[in-house]
């Protein structure tokens, strides 16, 4: 059996990859880099080297964990020169960051109904080459889980899903494709996330907050922030105090520091941002 080498697993989503590997029995190595640092290609692709039964890299594209977009055209070409499938965990990125499959050598993604396309959550889909679907029969290990079988089904029977269909979430996801479209298409909805995050982040570190990531590998999809040093600080007490303000936000996922994340994708506009920037000032416990 071929080993999956999950590529960039500096997050707790590139965690679950693994998570699922060991209960599907799928053997595994896992390339780990530090929450706040892109990996180092150089090393990756020594690995595959001196390992010729990797058959597959996956990578998360946006860990949502701390907000770091991973560079994955990087680790798409050392999986083209290896002859290495190469999966790519879009889940937080398809929609609202331009990507391109054939130019950048992705052999399979993975998204949802939600996040970036801005439907609502219900289910989730696999671009895929169709080579590849057709060499995955009989190589499911859960028959619920076997995307071959349901593709086969959506082939022959006008796009039946084998299941009861999720309908009301199909419904919303074509909706959610049509006002994309209408925005201008991926290339508009990602400059509308850039500038929500340019904003947010501007506005935050008015207020006192600093990012944990360094801006050239932070995404624009969601941001974590350093809890102020301050003694006073209670994620609690902020939390509550957004909420009572009609905003959401998340606590810290990294594992190396007091963080809590804002994400600013969906349909989310300048003045949201500043309405948020307004409401962490009127709720902020920072005292000078």
């Amino acid at each position: 059996m071929g080993k999956l080498s999950d590529s960039v697993l500096n997050g707790a989503y590139g965690d679950r990859m693994i998570r699922i590997a060991q209960m599907l029995k799928i053997n595994y190595q896992v390339f780990r880099s530090p929450e706040d640092e892109e990996p180092d290609s150089l090393l990756l692709n020594q690995l595959v080297e001196e390992d010729p039964h990797i058959t597959h890299i996956a990578m998360v594209h946006c860990e949502t964990t701390s907000g770091i977009l991973n560079p994955y055209r990087e680790v798409a070409e050392i999986a083209r020169r290896h002859d290495i499938i190469f999966m790519l965990d879009a889940m937080s990125s398809f929609g609202g960051i331009p990507l391109d499959m054939s130019g950048d050598q992705i052999d399979v993604l993975i998204s949802s109904s939600n996040k970036c396309i801005q439907g609502v959550p219900g289910f989730g889909f696999v671009i895929a080459r169709k080579n590849l679907m057709e060499s995955s029969k009989n190589n499911a290990r859960s028959h619920a889980l076997d995307l071959f079988d349901q593709w086969k089904t959506m082939e022959e029977d006008q796009g039946k899903w084998r299941f009861t269909s999720p309908t009301h979430t199909v419904r919303a996801f074509y909706q959610a494709l049509i006002e994309l479209e209408l925005e201008g298409g991926i290339a508009a909805r990602h400059k509308r996330y850039c500038s929500n995050h340019r904003k947010l982040v501007e506005g935050m570190q008015n207020l006192g907050y600093s990012c944990f990531l360094h801006p050239s590998i932070q995404s624009p999809i969601i941001t974590s922030f350093f809890y102020p040093s301050h003694t006073n600080f209670s994620f609690d007490q902020f939390y509550e105090g957004l909420k009572s303000h009609g905003f959401v936000i998340y606590p810290g996922k990294v594992t190396k520091a007091s963080t809590f994340r804002i994400g600013n994708i969906g349909n989310v506009f300048t003045n949201d941002i500043e309405r948020l920037l307004e409401a962490v000032a009127n709720v902020q416990t920072i005292k000078s």
